[in-house]
């Protein structure tokens, strides 16, 4: 095929031309440029399904379709994974541990669209899901598939793995340290200068791409009506404690309910 061939040709190239470091940095420019990318297409598409179902709503009023459009969304995400993509893609970060564990940092092609449109589905038909895990597995696939085509060994393929995921974060949220953090302390990438650069050139690069697609508004915007005062040290305690119960709950939850309706799947009538 002509794709297969110029790659061929491409890396060849890249054999007597260009070093191996220096593969890595261009690389991980072009996992941020397609991170970033990935992030406003999925936020595009969104907006586009949120405004298709609600054009001729009225504010004032009461709209039941509310109630509906979640089950809708869900079913039309299920009819996509399972005629569509006909694989699980799970939760994205969990699916991002396991190819790092199990699978040498291999993820499959798929996973640098098929969760794009799978939550861009979900959410925009109002379902109570985030953005940030499907982006992120979205970004660490790239990264992985990049390393596939150039034959990198597992350990690069591993390091282009968390440079995925790091622009995910970046791009979503605009916080280049967030993307390094998050990667670090969630794949467990080895802190060395040897990773922290591709990294980082990763997470800065979906940064500044987002700005240059979405703008230099904010995500959340806030602000503050009073000034902090220590008497709001014992609350703000109060409510880190309760917010911690509040997570354990929700992963249990969860975990119970995934639980309980994979058993029901495998039950025959």
């Amino acid at each position: 095929m002509p794709l297969e061939e110029t790659l061929s040709k491409i890396v060849a190239w890249q054999k007597r031309r260009v070093s191996n470091r220096e593969l890595m940095l261009v690389l991980a420019f072009i996992v941020g440029f397609l991170a970033s990318v990935a992030a406003y297409v999925l936020h595009i598409i969104i907006g586009q399904i949120e405004s298709l179902i609600t054009s001729g709503f009225r504010m004032m009023t009461i709209n039941w379709l509310y109630l509906l459009y979640p089950i809708i969304g869900i079913w039309l995400t299920g009819l996509f994974i399972r005629y569509i993509v006909r694989d699980n893609i799970s939760h994205g970060i969990t699916r991002v541990l396991y190819a790092i564990s199990t699978k040498q940092s291999r993820l499959k092609l798929h996973n640098t669209w098929s969760s794009i449109v799978a939550s861009a589905i979900t959410i925009g038909f109002g379902g109570s899901v985030g953005a940030e895990a499907p982006i992120v597995l979205t970004g660490s696939a790239i990264g992985s598939n990049l390393g596939k085509a150039f034959n990198m060994d597992n350990r690069k393929l591993m390091l282009l793995v968390g440079c995925g995921a790091a622009a995910a974060v970046s791009g979503i949220f605009k916080a280049p340290i967030a993307g390094l953090v998050f990667t670090l302390e969630v794949l467990m990438v080895d802190l060395t200068m040897a990773s922290l650069l591709p990294i980082l050139i990763s997470s800065v690069t979906a940064t500044c791409f987002s700005y240059f697609f979405t703008g230099s508004a904010a995500m959340y915007d806030f602000h503050i009506d009073y000034l902090w005062s220590l008497d709001r040290v014992p609350p703000t305690i109060l409510l880190g404690i309760m917010c911690g119960f509040l997570s354990l709950y929700f992963m249990r939850v969860m975990s119970w309910c995934e639980n309980g309706f994979a058993k029901l799947s495998s039950v025959r009538i």
